[in-house]
């Protein structure tokens, strides 16, 4: 998350709270509460504060600041004009917003708002000021005729707040984890999957007893690119390999196995399986990879293997390997789909 965007939004909420102070202000007005209509030019210097340290990116004090403010404001108002209008009512959208601004100060490795301990003292702070306004009554006495209109209002408000920041907070949870989960599964050099993930889906493949074709691609004389060229063009060339791969062998799965190793599991027949294979090695044979004004001729060799009944992935593996090191030792730039016959 961007530390702009944070700022939109700093600026969004900012906005809106402090529109809402002038609202406060004409009600403060209206049921004649001098000394709240007053209280509320302090309160719209706060916000305006608020701008200036979003401005400057000082997120961590304008939050702290609110959540001061807040807890005052909602205490002075609660004890001078009763529990009746809902002003305390603010402090229950405040405990959820604290740990979304914890979370999101984490994924920005910005300093903890030590959400629990916060929202430990707003719930001190309200049952002392609530329990103290019921007991001993408002300070100002207002005439009743609005008092469940803007309690309404207030319940609305903090509602909205309860409700846009809830589904906020799970929105950034589930795209977190779906990044999570890219990480986990996707080699990041080559954005194709990663050994665990296609070791996983080997496990399914073989329990669900469906049928498909392994084959096991390497990349000959690897060893020489990288020491002729350095290994930058060695993961130049991996990324290109790895395009060509998903281009030639599209509706299969395809990983980064090893270090200069691709598996692809094809849900093709056979025959059409070998007639991809042997295209996409002589669509390699026949190009070559750009790096630093050279081009970087490569080769690749292929092993295959049917998957037979009852075989676990270690096994099925295991096959095509063993006809990859075949034809690694047997001329290379070739397909090998047993070890008697080579392709």
């Amino acid at each position: 998350m961007e530390p702009a965007y944070l700022r939109k939004i700093a600026t969004a909420v900012n906005s809106i709270i402090f529109i809402l102070v002038f609202g406060h202000m004409l009600f403060f007005y209206y049921i004649d509460v001098p000394f709240l209509v007053a209280f509320s030019i302090p309160d719209a210097c706060i916000y305006i504060i608020g701008f200036i340290l979003i401005y400057f990116d000082k997120l961590h004090v304008y939050v702290w600041l609110l959540y001061c403010w807040i807890t005052l404001y909602t205490g002075v108002t609660t004890i001078s004009i009763g529990v009746g209008y809902g002003f305390h009512l603010y402090c229950f959208s405040m405990i959820p917003i604290i740990f979304v601004t914890e979370y999101i100060s984490y994924k920005q490795s910005r300093r903890s708002m030590k959400a629990l301990s916060v929202s430990m003292v707003i719930a001190v702070f309200y049952i002392i000021y609530t329990v103290y306004a019921t007991y001993f009554g408002p300070v100002f006495e207002c005439s009743q005729r609005h008092k469940t209109l803007f309690w309404s209002f207030n319940a609305l408000v903090v509602f909205c707040f309860l409700i846009s920041f809830t589904y906020y907070l799970i929105k950034i949870i589930i795209i977190s984890e779906e990044k999570l989960k890219q990480a986990a599964q996707i080699d990041q050099l080559t954005r194709l999957y990663n050994r665990h993930y296609m070791f996983d889906r080997l496990i399914n493949i073989t329990t669900e007893d469906q049928k498909c074709i392994l084959a096991i691609t390497d990349i000959d004389n690897f060893k020489c690119i990288n020491d002729t060229y350095g290994h930058n063009a060695g993961d130049e060339v991996l990324k290109g390999l790895s395009e060509q791969i998903k281009i030639e062998c599209s509706n299969c799965e395809i990983a980064r196995w090893g270090g200069e190793e691709f598996l692809i599991i094809s849900y093709k027949s056979y025959s059409e399986t070998i007639s991809m294979l042997d295209n996409l090695r002589k669509k390699i044979e026949n190009s070559s990879i750009n790096y630093d004004g050279k081009k970087i001729k490569v080769t690749i060799t292929i092993g295959i293997a049917s998957r037979c009944s009852g075989q676990n992935p270690n096994e099925w593996i295991q096959i095509a390997d063993k006809r990859l090191y075949y034809g690694k030792n047997n001329g290379k730039n070739c397909i090998v789909t047993n070890i008697e016959s080579l392709s």
